[in-house]
This record gives structure tokens, sequence and C-alpha cells, in this order.
């Protein structure tokens, strides 16, 4: 099965591009599902369907042709099918507060729940070999980050924390229950607890295998959106995803020659310049500004020929190599390690300019952004070993 996750900052047409990625998918004969993981739920309204508001409908796997289904995550029913245990534990400390009965439903809903209940749908249908491919229609970059860290998360609770808690509750809670302000969470809880955990094993190997799942960048060539999509491009590398592609959408048509857009078309040409730089070898498609908004399969069939020309598969594997990677040394500094096919020793500058580190070979030159934790370090030494160069950071006096 094929995991392909479109995402990027809120409003640059990740969801219209994912269904129309799932359009070309089912096309072409795969059993394709469209999965919004985004809270603030689009994907029904992008096909235009006539569905309440809050897409009920969607909740599970909705079949619109015989190769094409659409899921759109409802966190209320997931609480009943997978979350209940939590989530009434959850409920009950907060009415002791005061909070009523629907509000404190509502704040029972935990930061990370919609996340882990679709890896859960995700080890699922690859387990059950359900579909070919899925297409996330990822939410907004800091919630994607989130999504991608939360296995790695979860794991090291359930290893380091989950036995202690439940072993420690176990045997003080009779007595903690008489004076306590409110109970202490049964071992059902810690049961639904390791039921979720057992049902995402293997997610994360799922989610780190270039030949399972490709990230898709989905941007604008505008400078404030290229700067969060560079964040997330760091962010993702860092969690040993594979970005394969970075679309620029919306990109004004050369049709349109109205001097009201001259500057428009100037700066969306300098921005896309710094894009290909910046991704570099990373492909970069790009995608014109419709005359007209996006809405419907046949608009979005429109739309997948021009992302996907002349009948171009979206599921193959284009990439699988990381492009860069971060790794702490033995003597505590960091170690970033950049694949250079084809460079010699003598060929490669180096320098770091703020939050950046900069490699040129001749007249190419690689963009690294640096996490938070590696941006105040410098490069001490760096070696050229086959194919990678490895520069060692550390702290300077």
């Amino acid at each position: 099965m094929r995991i392909l996750m479109f995402t990027g900052k809120g409003g640059v047409g990740k969801t219209s591009l994912a269904a129309a990625t799932g359009f070309r998918l089912a096309a072409l004969n795969y059993r394709t599902l469209v999965m919004s993981i985004d809270p603030a739920h689009s994907l029904a309204d992008s096909l235009d369907l006539d569905t309440d508001l809050f897409h009920g409908r969607t909740a599970d796997p909705l079949p619109i042709s015989d190769r094409l289904s659409i899921m759109e995550l409802n966190i209320q029913k997931e609480i009943k099918r997978h979350w209940r245990q939590i989530a009434a534990y959850i409920s009950s400390v907060l009415r002791t507060t005061g909070v009523s009965g629907v509000e404190a439903e509502e704040l029972a809903i935990l930061p990370g729940m919609e996340e882990l209940s679709a890896m859960m749908y995700i080890n699922q249908y690859h387990r059950e070999r359900r579909f070919d491919v899925v297409v996330l229609d990822a939410a907004p970059t800091a919630e994607s980050m989130r999504f991608v860290s939360m296995p790695t998360t979860l794991d090291w609770y359930m290893k380091h924390i989950f036995p202690f808690q439940r072993s420690l509750l176990k045997a003080v809670r009779p007595l903690a229950n008489y004076v306590a302000p409110f109970e202490l969470p049964t071992d059902s809880y810690f049961a639904n607890i390791r039921d979720l955990f057992e049902k995402l094993e293997g997610v994360d190997v799922l989610m780190e295998d270039p030949q399972t799942t490709s990230v898709r960048l989905v941007t604008a060539a505008e400078k404030m959106v290229l700067r969060e999509t560079q964040r997330a491009y760091v962010y993702f590398s860092l969690h040993g995803l594979t970005v394969d592609t970075v679309i620029v959408n919306r990109l004004l048509p050369a049709a349109i020659q109205d001097a009201w857009f001259q500057e428009w078309r100037a700066s969306q040409a300098h921005v896309l310049g710094e894009i290909e730089a910046y991704f570099a070898p990373v492909p970069v498609k790009t995608v014109p500004l419709f005359s007209r908004e996006v809405l419907g399969s046949k608009r979005l069939e429109e739309l997948a020929g021009l992302l996907y020309p002349e009948g171009e598969d979206p599921a193959r594997v284009t990439r699988t190599e990381k492009p860069y990677s971060f790794e702490q040394s033995k003597d505590g500094g960091y170690e970033v390690r950049i694949r250079l096919p084809f460079a010699a020793k003598g060929e490669v500058e180096l320098f770091k300019k703020n939050d950046e580190l900069i490699v040129e070979i001749g007249t190419i030159r690689r963009h690294i952004g640096l996490p938070r934790a590696l941006a105040g370090l410098q490069p001490v030494r760096a070696r050229l070993q086959d194919t990678t160069l490895a520069v060692q950071l550390k702290e300077t006096p």
C-alpha cells in the first residue's frame, strides 16, 4: 500500500490537490482512499457533495466511484469507537470542576486524538490490504508535525511511563479515592491505552519507509508561505520521512498580461527561483491559478490533468533517499549527513548563514535548514565519504 501525504500552510490548496490525485489514481485502476486528517475538513466540500454541515456520511469511507472513496475523521465517532474509557474519565474529572456535560465532552477531546485515530486506520487498511493507495489530506504544517511525531512519543510513553503509572495507581487507588477530589482512573482506562497502542504498532515503520510513504509539500510562490514550507521540509527530514515533490500552487498563468499584476508576476518568478534552488534535487511542480473555483469532480479531474500530465502515475516511487539527516555525535555535538552524488574532495564549499547550512559544488548550491536545537551551533569539521558529506556542528566559544 502506498501512502501519499499532502501538507503545507493553510489555504494553499492541499485539499484540492489531494482530491485531484485521488481521481487520477482511481482512473489508473488503483483502489484509492482520500482521507482528510485536518480537523477543519473540506474534502467533501471540494467534491461538492450534498452532505450535512459536519459531513457525517464521510466519517467512514464513502464510495465516490468504483475505485475511489473519501473519508473525513469524525472525532466524536472515533471517541465512541476507540477512546471511550479515556474520554469518559476526562469528562468526569472536568465535571467535578463545574464544567457542564456538553462542554466536558467537547473538552475531553485531547490534542493528538485525531492524529492517532488516523494512524490506526492507516495501519488497519495496510493490514487488510483494502486500498492500494491512501492519500492523506493533512492538516497545516504544525499539526502535521505532531501527526508524524506521535508514534515516537507514544512508544516512549508506553515503555517508560505507562507500566510505572499503571502499577502505582493500582496500588494507591483504593486509599487515594477516599481523599482525592475526584476518582483516579480505573484499570480499564489503562487497558484502553494499551489496546490503542497495539493497534498503532508498526505504523512508524510504514511512515518512515520511502517505498511506502511520500510527503508532498504544497506551497505558494510567496515568501511567507515559502518560509513555512522550508521549516516543514526540515522537520519531515528530521523525522525520517521522504519528501518526493514540492507543488507550487496558483501561479499566475502566462495569459494574464494586465499591468496591475506586473509586480505579482515578478514576485512569483523570484520566489519560484528560490523554491527550485532550495529544494533541489526534489522536483518542483507548478499549477496555474484557475479562472474559477476548483469544485466538483469535473474541475478536480481538470486539475489532475495539469498536475500529472500524459498519464503520469502519482503512486510511482520516485525518491527513496533522504536528502539529509541529523545525528548526535559521541562527543556531544551533532552531525548533518548530506547525500552529494558525484561530488569529489576539493569541490565542496561549506558555510553557515543564520539557521541554514549552505553547501556549494561548482554552480550547484544546497540549502540545509537546521532545526532550532542546531541553529546556534557552528560547523567545525566536514568529511566526504563515498557520496555522503558529514558536517560536524558544535558550540564555539
